[in-house]
C-alpha cells in the first residue's frame, strides 16, 4: 500500500511539471497585444506598420502553440500553417495544419515543408513572420535533398537512431541535408523581421541544435557531418547519394548553412520560452507542498541510460540516510537498442533502474517523457520501486530478459508500472523523479 501511495506521489510531481511547460502557459505569458502593439517578450511591433504576420511552426507542441498564439492574435494572422506529430493537432481557425511523422519523416512532412517554405517565401520587408518550435521538429520539418528520395532520409534517420548519437549529432547531419534547417527558413523569409517562440527539447537550449536551427546560426559544417559518419562506422550503410551530398559540401559544391556573419541574423530573434528547467523547478514546489525535502541534482542527464541509472543509484545512496527526500533530475538520456523489443529511454531506464533498487526499501523512481511519448509506445514511461522486482517473481517475469531484449512496454505492461498521459502537446525532454521515505 505505501509503496503505491509513493508511486502516486511521484507521478503527481511529474505531471506538475509537465503542466508547467505547456505551450498555452508559456504563449500568453512572453505574447501580448494592445491596440496598436504587439509585445513578444521585451520586443515591441507597431501593427500600423506590419502589412502582414504569418505564422509557421513545426515539431509536437507547435499545434498547441499555434492554438495559444491564435487566441490572441486571431484575425491579424494573414497565413499560417503547422506541422506536428500525429494525433498531436489542436483546433486552428486561422493557420492550416499538416500531421506527420516522427522520428522517422514522412510524405505528409515533406508536403507541409513545402507549404511552408510557400508562406515564408512571398513574406516581404513590412512583414512579419513567427516561427513557433518545439522538439521533433527536426524530424518534422523534412524536405528531400536533390537526387535523393524521401526513403534515403528514413534510413539515415533509422540508422543514426540506431546508433545512440546524441540530438546534437543527428540535427548536424539533418540540417547538411536540407533548405530548411541550419538557418536556412530565415534566409528564406528574408527580407521580413522573423521571432521564433522556441521549446528547447535539448541539454543546454542550444539555438542551432534545437528542431535542427531553422532560424538560427549554425556553427557545423559539412566536415563536421562527415566526422559523425565516420565516428559510428555508418558511412557504407548510408544511401549513396546522401554521402555524395555531404561530400560535395565539403568541396563546396553544396549550400552551407547559415553562419552568424550573415546580415540575416540582425532581422531574427530567436527566444527560448520553455525549458526543462522550469519544468523542474515547478515539480519541485509540488514535491515540497507534498512534505518532501526536494532537491534539483540536475537538468542536463546525457549519455547511456545505464551509465544515467548508476550515477541516480549513487546519489540516491548518498542521500538514503535522510527521510522524505525528493531528487530531481532531467535531461535525455540515449539508449543503443540491441534487441526487437518495445520500449523507449525512459522505460529501458526504469527497468534497470528497478533491478538496482531491490535492495533498497522505501524507495520509488519515475522517468518519463514529458511530451508524453516515449519511443513507439503509447506510454510516456514508467515508475518502479524497491519491489517491482519482488512483483516480477510472482508475475514470473525474468526482469534480465527484459532489459537484455529492450522490451520494456510489456515487462510494465504487465507489471503495472507504466506511465500513460496521452500526447502533453509540449516537449522539454525527460524528468526523472526519486523519491526516498
Amino acid at each position: 500500500m505505501q509503496n503505491s501511495h509513493q508511486r502516486q506521489k511521484a507521478i503527481e510531481i511529474f505531471l506538475a511539471g509537465v503542466e508547467s511547460v505547456k505551450p498555452n502557459n508559456l504563449i500568453k505569458r512572453y505574447v501580448s497585444v494592445n491596440p496598436d502593439t504587439l509585445q513578444i517578450e521585451d520586443i515591441s511591433f507597431d501593427l500600423s506598420i506590419i502589412k502582414n504576420i504569418y505564422v509557421v511552426g513545426f515539431g509536437k507542441a507547435s499545434a498547441a502553440m499555434a492554438h495559444a498564439l491564435e487566441s490572441i492574435l486571431g484575425s491579424r494572422i494573414r497565413a499560417g500553417h503547422i506541422i506536428t506529430k500525429y494525433e498531436h493537432s489542436a483546433p486552428l481557425n486561422f493557420i492550416d495544419i499538416t500531421e506527420a511523422g516522427h522520428p522517422v519523416p514522412d510524405e505528409n512532412g515533406v508536403k507541409g515543408t513545402d507549404h511552408i517554405l510557400s508562406i515564408v517565401n512571398k513574406a516581404e520587408k513590412d512583414d512579419l513572420v513567427i516561427c513557433l518550435i518545439s522538439g521533433g521538429g527536426s524530424a518534422l520539418l523534412a524536405d528531400v535533398p536533390e537526387g535523393c528520395t524521401l526513403e534515403d532520409l528514413k534510413r539515415v534517420n533509422s540508422i543514426l537512431l540506431k546508433t545512440g548519437a546524441d540530438i546534437t549529432e543527428m540535427n548536424c547531419i539533418r540540417k547538411h541535408l536540407s533548405k530548411v534547417k541550419g538557418g536556412l527558413l530565415a534566409k528564406a523569409a528574408s527580407p521580413a523581421r522573423v521571432v521564433s517562440l522556441i521549446l528547447s527539447d535539448v541539454i543546454g537550449d542550444p539555438l542551432d541544435v534545437i528542431a535542427s536551427g531553422p532560424t538560427a546560426p549554425d556553427p557545423t559544417t559539412f566536415a563536421d557531418a562527415l566526422s559523425i559518419l565516420k565516428k559510428y562506422k555508418i558511412e557504407n550503410e548510408i544511401p549513396e547519394q546522401i554521402y555524395s551530398i555531404l561530400q560535395e559540401g565539403l568541396e563546396n559544391k553544396q549550400q552551407e548553412t547559415l553562419k552568424e556573419s550573415d546580415e540575416i541574423i540582425l532581422r531574427t530573434n530567436n527566444l527560448i520560452i520553455g525549458t526543462n528547467l522550469l519544468a523542474l523547478r515547478i515539480a519541485k514546489e509540488k514535491a515540497d507542498s507534498l512534505g518532501y525535502n526536494s532537491h534539483i541534482i540536475t537538468n542536463k542527464l546525457d549519455g547511456d541510460v545505464s551509465d544515467v541509472a548508476n550515477y541516480i543509484v549513487k546519489i540516491i545512496k548518498e542521500k538514503k540516510k535522510e527521510k522524505k527526500i525528493c531528487l530531481l533530475f532531467a535531461g535525455e538520456p540515449t539508449v543503443i537498442i540491441k534487441g526487437n523489443g518495445s520500449g523507449g529511454r525512459n522505460q529501458h531506464l526504469a527497468l534497470i533502474m528497478a533491478n538496482l533498487l531491490k535492495d533498497f526499501p522505501g524507495i520509488t523512481l519515475l522517468s518519463g517523457g514529458t511530451d508524453g511519448t516515449d519511443g513507439p509506445t503509447d506510454a510516456a514511461g514508467a515508475v518502479v520501486d524497491s519491489i517491482t522486482s519482488k512483483n516480477a517473481k510472482d508475475l514470473q517475469l525474468n526482469m534480465d530478459k527484459y532489459i537484455n531484449t529492450f522490451d520494456s512496454y510489456h515487462f510494465f505492461k504487465q507489471e503495472g508500472g507504466l506511465i500513460t498521459t496521452g500526447p502533453t502537446q509540449t516537449n522539454v525532454m525527460d524528468l526523472i523523479i526519486a523519491l526516498i521515505d
